[in-house]
């Protein structure tokens, strides 16, 4: 999409929507029929490569884990691997931080609970642009592979900062378009291989096609780093995961 088109971008728009609230209708609509094979799915079409993204995102937030009483808040949790993905970093840095999962989509929610059992990561279904918690109540905010789904970004980067204390990191893991020479392998995969198959196995038409369209749509870094600083933040930055097919977005408030 050309930098200028993005501009104008406020947030997601599923294929049949118009505005905010029906695109968000839609997500969550669309997030409760393919959580039954959501796991499945993740594994399959990213070949287990979305775990090492989890793990190195976990890793970026070291310090903020091990710090004692951190209490960390994962966005869009889904079916709850970030999270899962903190804690293990949490305990590896000898620390042990209260981790709350949130989403919006309850299918997804209910799986997220059955992994969570008997961690001590607690969760509750609320939408990520009207978040029931107190200012300042989390020093470290991540969001994996769902910020992109949210219906007014800037929306979504201003509760963030919101919720975050003086001195609180957000880290935003999310889906880009490479460049090199995997570039238009990755676009043909991406764009046609990907959506067939998860169409077909999630038993859901058009879950996945929406996939590759909220990619595009997507503000490209230098545009997110920039409503980011709008949005308050400092020292932001994007580190490239696999030459930009995904990508961490971090910042302090």
């Amino acid at each position: 999409m050309p930098a200028t088109e993005r501009k104008a971008v406020s947030g997601t728009r599923p294929a049949g929507t118009s505005d905010e609230r029906s695109a968000a209708a839609a997500v969550r609509e669309m997030f409760g029929r393919v959580a039954p094979r959501y796991d499945l799915l993740n594994r399959v079409l990213s070949m287990r490569i979305d775990t090492l993204w989890w793990r190195r995102t976990a890793r970026a937030f070291a310090d903020a884990l091990r710090r004692p009483g951190a209490r960390v808040l994962d966005l869009c949790c889904g079916t709850g691997d970030m999270a899962l993905a903190l804690q293990r970093e949490a305990l590896r840095q000898k620390g042990s931080p209260h981790i709350v999962g949130v989403d919006f989509a309850h299918p997804m929610l209910v799986r997220a609970r059955e992994k969570f059992r008997g961690t001590g990561i607690t969760a509750f279904e609320a939408d990520a642009l009207a978040l029931p918690l107190e200012d300042a109540s989390f020093d470290l905010v991540t969001s994996a592979f769902g910020f992109r789904n949210l219906a007014n970004y800037d929306k979504g980067l201003a509760e963030i900062y919101r919720v975050l204390a003086p001195g609180g990191e957000v880290g935003i893991l999310d889906f880009g378009t490479p460049t090199g020479l995997l570039a238009p392998i990755y676009q043909a995969y991406f764009w046609h291989l990907l959506p067939a198959i998860g169409n077909t196995i999630s038993g859901v038409k058009g879950a996945y096609s929406y996939l590759p369209a909220s990619v595009a749509r997507f503000p490209d870094p230098e545009e997110m780093l920039a409503r980011m600083r709008a949005a308050g933040f400092r020292e932001v930055s994007w580190t490239p995961y696999m030459k930009g097919i995904a990508g961490l977005y971090r910042g302090k408030k």
